[in-house]
C-alpha cells in the first residue's frame, strides 16, 4: 500500500520498551521515533507527530505504556497524550483472555479518551469469542482487527461471522 507510517515510542518508563519496539520497527522496515527514558510521554508523542507532519507521513502510530484501567495516574497520562496530540483515531488493544473484565476495561478507556475502535488480541487462545461480544456490547465501538497468533501476519481484519461461529460452537 502507499501509506507512509512512522512509529512513536511514548513508553518512556518501562525498561527495554523502546529497544523492543525499535527492533520490531527494524524488522518491518518502519521508521522509529523514541524519547529519552523518564521523559514526559505526551512530549515525546507531540514531537513525534510534529516530525510525522513535517515529513509527510500519513500515519503516526503512538505506542504508549501498557496500563490497567484502575491506575488513575497512568489513565491521566493517557488523557494528557490525547489532549496534546489530538489523534484522529484512538485504538484500544484488548487481550481476549481478559474475560468479563474486558467490558469494564473498554468502558473506562472509552470514558477517558474516547476509543474509536478495538484490536482484540489472543483470539486464537479464546475459543469462546466472549471477549469480542463483551467489548462490542460494552462500548458499542467496532472491533477493527483480531490478533490470532504470534507473527506480524497474524493480525487479521475483524469479520463478525467468524466470532458468531466461535460463539455457536
Amino acid at each position: 500500500n502507499n501509506i507512509k507510517s512512522v512509529v512513536i515510542a511514548a513508553d518512556t518508563f518501562r525498561a527495554g520498551a523502546q529497544e523492543q519496539l525499535r527492533k520490531h520497527c527494524e524488522r518491518l522496515g518502519l521508521p522509529f521515533i523514541g524519547g529519552r527514558y523518564g521523559a514526559d510521554p505526551a512530549s515525546v508523542a507531540f514531537d513525534g507527530v510534529v516530525y510525522a507532519l513535517r515529513n509527510n507521513y500519513s500515519v503516526a502510530l503512538i505506542d504508549t505504556a501498557g496500563r490497567m484501567h484502575i491506575d488513575i495516574d497512568l489513565m491521566n497520562e493517557l488523557r494528557k497524550i490525547a489532549n496534546v496530540v489530538k489523534p484522529h483515531i484512538k485504538i484500544l488493544i484488548v487481550d481476549a483472555l481478559t474475560g468479563n473484565d474486558a467490558i469494564e476495561q473498554a468502558r473506562r478507556f472509552d470514558e477517558a479518551i474516547g476509543v474509536d475502535g478495538v484490536i482484540l488480541t489472543k483470539v486464537d487462545a479464546d475459543a469462546s469469542g466472549g471477549a469480542a461480544l463483551s467489548v462490542i456490547m460494552g462500548i458499542g465501538k467496532p472491533i477493527l482487527y483480531l490478533g490470532v497468533g504470534q507473527s506480524y501476519d497474524d493480525l487479521i481484519r475483524y469479520e463478525p461471522d467468524a466470532i458468531l461461529k466461535m460463539l455457536l460452537r
